[in-house]
């Protein structure tokens, strides 16, 4: 004859005598914190891939800014030395490369040349024993390379931002995974028909339900 489910003692303590109206509840909860828990998860990888574009796109911008810096740093080099050898002409008594020396300087030097270079004689005649190059100028380095920096300063920072919200994703990833465990563990204990195997699934779900719970609540709720 088939074994027929015994019936519940009237006397046993209330949770013993309703195992599966408490499994039926378990399974709501932690199904409903399944979704939550992946819900939020896709949404962090969302942000994530939106930083890192962000990243990208001003690394590359970051990149074009030293291009640019550093071709303008290479012409002002070749000014400057074109310059210096119209001075030493100039001084010979060249009057043709006095001229030169002047169209030159009033077309191919900027004005944070100009002060550069200006900072740098300023330098020499205080310390004749060196010489001081204007490219070494912080304040020239700064309007040639100072974009540059903050747009890379910021590229970095955007990556960061990403990598950290892809972690807390990848996070909530494992935490998902780990309810599906429990709502697996408590399906087997909806349909076995022995108590303490019940049970022990039961307490077994519901302790990695707890713990993936706390840490689940751990991570900031984040929204589209």
């Amino acid at each position: 004859m088939p074994e027929t489910p015994s019936t519940p003692d009237p006397t046993a303590p209330w949770w013993k005598r309703h195992v599966e109206l408490i499994t039926v509840i378990m399974l709501g909860v932690v199904a409903t914190a399944t979704a939550y828990t992946s819900f939020q998860s896709g949404i962090y990888g969302g942000h994530s891939d939106d930083k890192i574009s962000q990243s990208e796109t001003a690394a590359t911008l970051a990149e074009s800014l030293y291009l640019e810096g550093n071709q303008q740093y290479v012409l002002d080099s070749q000014t400057i030395q074109q310059l210096s050898a119209y001075a030493i002409a100039a001084d010979a008594g060249d009057a043709t490369a006095a001229a030169q020396y002047d169209d030159l300087y009033f077309i191919g030097v900027s004005e944070e040349l100009d002060a550069a270079i200006q900072n740098a004689a300023a330098l020499d005649e205080s310390d004749p024993e060196f010489w001081h190059d204007p490219q070494a100028d912080e304040d020239y380095q700064t309007a040639l390379f100072g974009g540059y920096a903050e747009e890379n300063d910021n590229a970095v920072a955007l990556r960061a931002e990403g990598d950290e919200l892809g972690y807390r994703g990848d996070l909530l990833s494992l935490y998902t995974t780990l309810m599906a465990v429990t709502l697996f563990l408590l399906g087997i204990a909806a349909v076995v028909k022995r108590p303490v195997l019940q049970w022990v699934l039961i307490a077994t779900g519901g302790s990695i339900f707890l713990v993936t719970s706390v840490l689940t609540a751990l991570v900031p709720f984040t929204w589209l």
